[in-house]
C-alpha cells in the first residue's frame, strides 16, 4: 500500500484542491496572507500524512506526524472561518469545506488510535 491509497490522504488532497480553487476568488490583497495561509495549511495535512506513513515502522514518529497533520487540519478550519467572516466564502461553500475537513480529521484520528492497522508494530 502507498500513502496515496490512504482514504484520509485522498480526502485531504481533494479538500486542499477545493480550497485552492475557492481561494483563487479571494481578493488580491489577501494573496500573501489568508490565501497563502489556507493553501499552506490545507496542503500540509497531506504532506504530514505522507511523512507519517513512511515512518510507520516507528510508532511514536507515526503518531507524532499524524498529530501534526491533525493540527494543520485544525488550522485550515480556522482559516476557513476567517474566509467566511471576511465574506470571501459563501455560507454554503464554507459548510461544504468545513464538513470535508471534519471528515479528514476523523480519519486522521482513526489512524492515530489504530496504528497497527496501518503497518505499525507496537
Amino acid at each position: 500500500m502507498k500513502f496515496e491509497d490512504l482514504l484520509a490522504y485522498q480526502k485531504g488532497f481533494d479538500l486542499a484542491m477545493k480550497i485552492f480553487n475557492e481561494s483563487k476568488k479571494f481578493p488580491k490583497e489577501e494573496k500573501y496572507s489568508l490565501t497563502d495561509q489556507i493553501r499552506r495549511s490545507s496542503r500540509s495535512v497531506c504532506a504530514n500524512m505522507s511523512e507519517a506513513y513512511r515512518k510507520r515502522l516507528y510508532p511514536k514518529h507515526f503518531i507524532s506526524k499524524l498529530t501534526d497533520s491533525d493540527a494543520e487540519n485544525a488550522e485550515t478550519q480556522t482559516w476557513l472561518k476567517f474566509a467566511l467572516a471576511c465574506e470571501y466564502l459563501s455560507e454554503e461553500h464554507y459548510e461544504i469545506l468545513f464538513m470535508k475537513s471534519e471528515e479528514v480529521g476523523k480519519l486522521i484520528n482513526y489512524m492515530i488510535n489504530n496504528p497497527r492497522k496501518f503497518g505499525c508494530k507496537m
